[in-house]
């Protein structure tokens, strides 16, 4: 490709991305829901103008390297460890249960597997898009009623991030077994091996990274040192020991999340990645759509795909509050809040695509999940926090 179609690309993209994820915003619903949009219309879906590229691809991949580097920067592990016990067993049961209810519809449509083939796999794949969690929009909810700070508030906050943590960490694992003829061991010693060094090499860097960031604050050369570390680490998890690169950015931005600069990292990061990188990997997720594929199968399957992650994470979730003495309209409050999917379902999606497990087919399910879910979510939430019943322990 010559590089002046490059350039017309890349203005098409910016242009339509942002033209419709202001207009998204205009109709309260999240901005990557209009640049994806602008990719099925500037695509092969609809006008043609822009088409799938090597270069955009591997733009889109930086762009979500930063998201999921930008993800771990945000984590608060203050607040993970005032969380405690509850928190954690909401996060886990609310990954177990669409895992399960996912793997379980794909084989309801398609046809049951036996353990190990490929469709197998593909079944335990799509339960594990229905994993993540994006709680953007419920967070936005919760503060313009004054509830954020509440003890469901701050339940379904401190679930949300432990959510994601588990819901990179299952991925890691099923990517690893994406070779039908991989070694259980040796898979998982990899990964636990690619952990340890997380934990050793994280440490080390921490406290050199604090002791040069009190003596350099809001530097340059800090966020530069910090995205050096986040593509560092992404590439020794994928090259080395064959876990997903986000998986490494991701763990990158956990290291430095404590830091004293890790605010200003952050926004200098969202620069390069919200501005730039990431409005080209939301476009492409539309240009990649295809829908000449999409039958009477994948509507249903989209429909269930819809319905199955909606309410998995209210039984899930909502279950193990009321284990906790929650009053039944706190734990569905602390489900509903759990609904929403958007940017990890995506990235998740892709990463199936680029590694042959799903066909781009999919991600019609996806997006119509992040459509409804952030629809739905903030009507329900705003329904149930609208009930007169007292929130907090029943008695």
């Amino acid at each position: 490709m010559e590089t002046y179609k490059i350039l017309k690309d890349l203005a098409l993209i910016f242009i339509f991305a942002k033209g419709a994820g202001l207009l998204a915003r205009r109709f309260k619903a999240p901005m990557v829901v209009g640049e994806i949009i602008a990719g099925l219309v500037i695509g092969p879906c609809l006008l043609g103008w822009t088409q799938p590229s090597e270069f955009i691809g591997q733009m889109a991949e930086i762009g979500v390297i930063l998201i999921m580097f930008s993800a771990g920067l945000e984590t608060n592990l203050q607040e993970l460890k005032k969380s405690g016990f509850v928190a954690f067993l909401i996060a886990c049961v609310g990954v177990f249960v669409p895992l399960v209810g996912g793997s379980l519809l794909y084989m309801g449509i398609y046809g049951f597997s036996e353990f190990g083939t490929d469709e197998f796999f593909k079944a335990v794949f799509i339960g594990c898009i229905m994993t993540a969690t994006s709680v953007g929009i419920t967070v936005e909810v919760l503060k313009e009623m004054g509830k954020l700070k509440t003890r469901v508030g701050q339940t379904i906050l401190s679930a949300a991030i432990i959510d994601d943590v588990i819901g990179i960490i299952v991925l890691t694992f099923v990517l690893g077994f994406k070779d039908p003829d991989s070694n259980t061991l040796l898979v998982t010693g990899k990964i636990f091996l690619f952990l340890v060094l997380s934990l050793v090499v994280g440490f080390i860097v921490y406290k050199l990274f604090r002791f040069y960031d009190e003596r350099h604050t809001h530097t340059r050369r800090i966020p530069i040192i910090a995205i050096t570390l986040c593509f560092f680490m992404a590439y020794i998890a994928e090259e080395y020991f064959g876990i997903a690169d986000i998986t490494g950015a991701y763990i990158a931005g956990i290291i430095l999340c404590n830091v004293r600069d890790a605010e200003y990292i952050d926004r200098r990061v969202s620069i390069n990645g919200y501005m730039f990188f990431a409005p080209v990997f939301f476009v492409s997720i539309g240009l990649k759509t295809d829908l000449s594929n999409v039958d009477s199968s994948m509507i249903l399957f989209s429909v269930g795909f819809v319905v199955v992650a909606m309410l998995s994470k209210i039984i899930g979730c909502g279950l193990v509050s009321k284990c906790f003495k929650y009053s039944w309209i706190d734990c569905l409050k602390i489900g509903a809040g759990m609904m929403t999917r958007g940017e990890v379902a995506l990235i998740i999606t892709n990463k199936g695509l680029g590694l042959g497990i799903i066909d781009s087919s999919y991600f019609t399910a996806v997006i119509l999940l992040i459509i409804v879910s952030s629809i739905v979510t903030p009507i329900v939430l705003k329904l149930l926090f609208g009930r007169s019943e007292p929130e907090g322990v029943k008695q």
